[in-house]
């Protein structure tokens, strides 16, 4: 399990939000060396998420602290998260779509399309990844953002006084209105959904993710919170497939935009057959994932829930 934000209790909704930003930051300067090669693809896959989660943090916290006292913070995350986002891709498509399907699919054409992959990768990390890793942009906003946590300049911002309460109230009454909000969310996304609608599965996927990362910022105050979570996964899994369909087919696209090569064109119509297939068969299930998440206990209402300190 990943380890916790430092939260507890007793916190005002300011302190909350600064040390969930701290503590997912701190994630970044663990592995952003690693990041620099595909050596551990943990390294691209923890600094990206890390960015992620503190996007998500910012929307989170929106109701104490305004949108445009963040957004050039918000803007530089999305950057940075959007560079390391195809050699993740690159990554998952050879650890997992080309690794686990290789023995079960009886084809030629695996060796050829593989080392396509990796040279590609091979780029990517050279051209875009370090380059962005190296770049005063992005060293910039890794010097400045641990000061802008610091100084907090939204506590010298002119905000409503019903904001300014909100910002300096308890963390615990901010913690489930915000959870009920994005749980809320999740259910009138998915409910009736036209599941061959992939534009409304991929906006379901986005709120999915949200709450998931919502729920993981508050855990430490409510017992039971990794039980909700769980109820979270088989969708997740569901929707997570799905969109590996999606980016399959689309490195697929490039990395075979100039290939004559019949082989590797049998192997990657194969591919894309297979986890297509994988797909559908976790589609098959959506009510039964769906009806858990729908059904699972608000662990942040539960008597006796709140974690003392």
């Amino acid at each position: 399990m990943k380890n916790l934000p430092p939260i507890h209790s007793r916190q005002s909704v300011n302190d909350a939000f600064v040390a969930i930003l701290r503590h997912n930051f701190a994630d970044v300067g663990t592995w952003q060396d690693v990041a620099r090669t595909w050596d551990d693809i943990e390294g691209v896959h923890q600094v990206r998420v890390a960015f992620r989660r503190m996007r998500s943090a910012l929307s989170v916290f929106r109701e104490a602290i305004p949108r445009e006292l963040t957004t050039e913070m918000a803007d530089e995350m999305r950057w940075i998260a959007g560079e390391l986002g195809p050699a993740r891709d690159l990554d998952v498509f050879i650890a997992e779509g080309l690794g686990a399907v290789a023995s079960m699919l009886p084809l030629e054409g695996e060796t050829t399309l593989r080392g396509l992959a990796e040279t590609r990768r091979a780029q990517v990390y050279a051209q875009q990844v370090r380059v962005m890793l190296d770049s005063e942009r992005y060293q910039k906003f890794c010097g400045s953002f641990p000061r802008w946590l610091d100084e907090r300049p939204w506590e010298q911002s002119l905000m409503s006084k019903k904001r300014a309460k909100r910002l300096y109230s308890n963390i615990i009454p901010f913690a489930r209105k915000q959870l009920d909000k994005q749980n809320g969310r999740v259910l009138a996304a998915g409910a009736h959904i036209n599941r061959e609608d992939v534009v409304a599965m991929h906006q379901l996927r986005i709120e999915c993710k949200k709450l998931r990362y919502a729920a993981e910022f508050f855990r430490p105050l409510f017992e039971g919170m990794g039980d909700f979570i769980t109820h979270l996964k088989g969708i997740q899994d569901l929707l997570g497939t799905m969109n590996d369909v999606s980016v399959t087919q689309r490195l697929l696209d490039d990395l075979l935009a100039d290939s004559s090569d019949h082989q590797v064109l049998i192997y990657a119509g194969g591919l894309i057959g297979w986890r297509t297939c994988e797909y559908c068969h976790l589609l098959n299930r959506f009510d039964e994932y769906w009806d858990e998440l729908a059904g699972a206990r608000h662990e942040w209402w539960k008597k006796n829930a709140v974690i003392k300190v």
